[in-house]
């Protein structure tokens, strides 16, 4: 058991977040490692560092990310939609709830309530911009969506969610799922297995 922390730079906006994330927590539970949540806002991110979000790529790219999401979601069991309805959508709102909710009730309530965020874009459709949709993800998961909501939409909140992204691109960050194990990045939901290995290094 390594005991070792690992900062976790996401967003509820990605479908290798959606599929990576339930592996990632696998691997976390099975060393040890405290994961640091750390959800950032992808659109600046690749504003900042010279990435190209998905509605502006060549067509030929576009055509391979999403054959990709296609053998993933064959290869991992989990279902993806080819066009989901809200992607993307202003996800600043979605994320300062997570911190909300990490803020009132522990760290271990963020990845389920992240996961069902991202599984309602990618598979259901949902608008997660929403603050009714929000809400209803909340309660789902046994929140007080209301509470949360209102803590999420303050400056402070915001302020935090622009440090998180700050924060990710200090340390390399250009895309997500991104990992960061004893200072070294590793990006990717394919480079799982290099984050398990350090994590269970000495």
């Amino acid at each position: 058991m390594s005991g070792k922390t690992v900062t976790f730079f996401f967003s509820v906006l990605s479908p290798w977040v959606y599929f990576g994330g339930p592996r990632f927590h696998a691997i976390a539970r099975a060393t040890g490692a405290t994961v640091a949540y750390r959800p950032i806002d992808l659109l600046r991110v690749f504003r900042e560092t010279g990435g190209t979000p998905l509605a502006a790529m060549s067509p030929a790219r576009q055509a391979f990310r999403a054959r990709e999401r296609e053998r993933w979601s064959a290869w991992l069991a989990m279902p993806v939609n080819a066009r989901p309805a809200h992607h993307p959508v202003d996800e600043s709102l979605a994320a300062q709830l997570l911190m909300a909710a990490e803020d009132a009730r522990g760290s271990e309530v963020v990845w389920p309530l992240a996961q069902r965020m991202l599984a309602g874009v990618w598979v259901h459709d949902l608008d997660i911009s929403r603050e009714a949709t929000l809400a209803q993800i909340a309660r789902e998961q046994g929140l007080d969506a209301d509470r949360l909501l209102a803590d999420a939409a303050t400056l402070s909140m915001r302020a935090r969610f622009d440090a998180n992204t700050t924060e990710a691109m200090a340390a390399g960050v250009f895309g997500v799922p991104s990992f960061v194990v004893d200072g070294d990045l590793h990006f990717g939901q394919d480079r799982l297995d290099f984050v398990e290995r350090a994590l269970r290094a000495d």
